[in-house]
This record gives C-alpha cells, sequence and structure tokens, in this order.
C-alpha cells in the first residue's frame, strides 16, 4: 500500500497542473476576447464621435457616446480582472467590484439622459425609471461599502 501513495501523490500533482494549465489556457483566450472586443468598441466609438461632429448634433448624441465610453471602460476593467484572476491563480473581490459599479453607474447615467422624454412614455414607464434609478443607487452603497470593507480587511494590524 505504500507503493501506492507516491503514484497516488503523482497523479494528484499531474491533474492539479493540467487543471492549472487549462486556467491559464482560459484566463489568456478571454482576455484576447475582451482585447479584441475593447478595440473594437474603442473604434466604434471614435466612428461615432466623428460622425456626430459631422452632423453637428454632438450635444443631442452625447448620452449615447457616453454611454460607449462607458462600455468601453467596463470591458478594460472586465479585462483587468482576468488578468489579475491569471496572476493570483484565483478570484480576487475587488476588480469585480469596480466593474459592478461602472456597470451600475454606466445604466444610471443612461437612465438619466432618458429621463426628460419619459414623461412623454407614459406614467407607468417612468415611474419604473425611478424605481430602476432608486435601486441603483441602493447597489452603489452596497457596492462602495463592500469595497471599504474588503480594503479595511486587507489591510496589515497596526502594531501599538
Amino acid at each position: 500500500m505504500s507503493e501506492r501513495a507516491p503514484s497516488a501523490e503523482l497523479a494528484r500533482r499531474a491533474i492539479a497542473q493540467a487543471a492549472d494549465w487549462v486556467e491559464d489556457i482560459v484566463y489568456v483566450g478571454l482576455g484576447a476576447l475582451l482585447a479584441i472586443s475593447a478595440f473594437a468598441l474603442l473604434w466604434s466609438g471614435f466612428k461615432f464621435s466623428f460622425g456626430t461632429l459631422l452632423t453637428k448634433s454632438m450635444t443631442a448624441q452625447m448620452p449615447a457616446l457616453l454611454d460607449q465610453i462607458l462600455l468601453v471602460l467596463l470591458v478594460i476593467e472586465l479585462l483587468y480582472t482576468v488578468q489579475v484572476s491569471f496572476r493570483e491563480h484565483g478570484l480576487v473581490a475587488e476588480p469585480f467590484l469596480i466593474v459592478a459599479l461602472i456597470a451600475v453607474i454606466r445604466r444610471i447615467l443612461v437612465v438619466t439622459a432618458e429621463l426628460p422624454r419619459l414623461p412623454q412614455a407614459g406614467e407607468e414607464v417612468f415611474r419604473h425609471a425611478i424605481i430602476e434609478l432608486g435601486m441603483l443607487t441602493a447597489m452603489i452603497i452596497v457596492l462602495v461599502c463592500s469595497f471599504v470593507v474588503l480594503r479595511r480587511g486587507a489591510k496589515p494590524a497596526q502594531q501599538p
């Protein structure tokens, strides 16, 4: 039985190593897809910006442009999250909280930009938008509090 123990340990190590390689390959693939997406979104944002400048409708299209910019930022933060996960070989909560904050702020800005047009859409649509803004605001508070708690927990204890 003692002869099987070393071979079982070697098998465990080989399986763990193979799982690490698969994880690394998947992270590299995700990183490549996110990078391609970020460049495509950035290019689309530039084309949209120049198009609105040429048609002199930049102020009218500012909410859409802001949405595009925040989407690029969101994808870049996701890329950073993948990079941190790849480097640490585990999940780190802070980058995910930042991605969530950007996503919530992005949605708040989009809904807020649409607010002037919502009363014409009807009272029900307007009420839903206001409820959504309230829920998004609560989400920001929860995410920021979570971020602060994580940061405080990560600080080393100070000695007197």
